[in-house]
């Protein structure tokens, strides 16, 4: 059986002298695998397919209920994600969410479209652009984070804030003393990657903190990606 998708390469390893298996994500069948025969000769035609961050148009070959890519129409390789090392890690950080929430067979059009989303808003700079992936990727996972109003008081809360982990919400912070303490510039990072309002360089650090540990404790899985992807922010101011 043959089928087409569009597809991006979540991740890839070699596999014999001149292969790569390759984990993908796409839209109607969620996360697959496939062989890319031959990718790692010099001058093989399908040598792009196999590179990180690669979105096209894959066709399969399906026998025996394994892949194999045979042909691929590229969309966009994101070239710039390679040639700087922070945007690189903070598209691993895209691709890793993807690979760890996908599941075989489930329907992920709106995980892909946010994750390209990201990938784009990486190679034009933009400061919100992980923020804006973790927080759809999180809903997408059915763990969303609640940037309104406090849900006790119904202010917005200000100043010294807290965050429940079981509630995935902010709270004024004497509406709920017992919840984690969170800054205040966090939240408003939060609620800037929605469009609402502006964040801070600082904020977008902390709200990428907070986010990794959400998911961390939701779903269950280390992103050991946005660890190290902090870590160079962090060197680079």
């Amino acid at each position: 059986m043959e089928f087409k998708a569009d597809a991006l390469l979540l991740r890839a390893v070699d596999y014999g002298e001149n292969d790569r298996i390759a984990t993908l994500l796409t839209a109607e069948r969620g996360k697959i695998g496939a062989a890319l025969k031959g990718v790692r000769k010099a001058g093989a035609k399908l040598r792009f397919a196999a590179q990180p961050f690669c979105f096209a148009e894959y066709v399969f070959a399906s026998r025996g209920g394994r892949n194999t890519v045979t042909s691929a129409s590229l969309h966009d390789a994101f070239y710039a994600l390679c040639e700087d090392v922070g945007r690189f890690y903070a598209a691993a950080v895209v691709t890793d969410v993807c690979d760890k929430i996908a599941l075989e067979g489930m329907q992920a059009g709106a995980l892909l479209v946010s994750a390209v989303s990201a990938l784009e808003g990486l190679c034009a700079d933009d400061p919100l652009a992980l923020v804006k992936f973790l927080l759809a990727a999180l809903g997408y996972a059915g763990y969303p984070v609640d940037t309104g109003a406090c849900p006790v008081c119904g202010k917005l809360p200000a100043g010294r804030l807290r965050f429940s982990f079981a509630d995935g919400a902010f709270f004024c912070d004497g509406c709920f003393p017992e919840a984690t303490p969170a800054s205040e510039s966090t939240y408003l990072a939060l609620r800037a990657a929605r469009g609402m309002g502006e964040g801070t360089a600082d904020g977008i650090v902390r709200a990428l903190r907070l986010l990794g540990a959400y998911f961390s404790r939701q779903v269950g899985a280390e992103l050991v990606t946005l660890d190290e992807y902090l870590k160079i922010a962090k060197s680079a101011e």
